[in-house]
């Protein structure tokens, strides 16, 4: 499967592609790339985005998952750039009002975070929720911060849902 790896400022990251589509964007880096034309395009948007010159990827993105975690994460993609949405907006948009707890776990499963902006989900109140990239709460901070937003973690989170 073709991957190509990249530093970025919330660390390493290393993009793979199938059948000429994004399927994942994990953290870490790998020695044995091979690049492909969508994964050059993948990487300059990436690095576009982290610079600020970027709001909305344009890629072809092929993420596995169940239905409803498919429609969570259109939804996502959906989020402009330097706002956030709660997992009941996310829960509302994908059909399924009262699946906040369901739209947390589609958050976790993302596989292809940052491209598909799960830390742009944030928990009522403006609570921060969850993140499960590399470095939690704080990735999620950092990307929300390269988009304008400041997120407050407050060290008691309490109810995240």
């Amino acid at each position: 499967m073709p991957q190509i790896s990249m530093n970025s400022p919330v660390g390493a990251i290393t993009v793979f592609e199938f059948d000429d589509k994004i399927v994942a964007v994990d953290w870490g880096f790998v020695e044995d790339m091979e690049s492909s034309p969508v994964l050059s395009e993948a990487k300059a948007q990436l690095n576009a985005y982290f610079t600020g010159k970027l709001d909305t990827f344009d890629l072809p993105l092929a993420p596995d998952g169940t239905d409803f975690h498919k429609a969570v994460w259109e939804a996502m993609c959906k989020i402009p750039l330097g706002k956030t949405a709660t997992y009941k907006d996310m829960a509302i948009a994908a059909g399924a009002p009262t699946a906040y707890q369901a739209v947390g776990t589609a958050c976790g499963l993302n596989p292809i975070p940052i491209i598909i902006p799960c830390h742009r989900v944030l928990a009522s109140g403006g609570k921060p929720g969850g993140y499960s990239g590399d470095g939690g709460l704080e990735t999620k901070r950092a990307l929300l911060k390269i988009e304008g937003v400041d997120l407050v973690i407050p060290s008691d989170q309490g109810n995240l849902f």
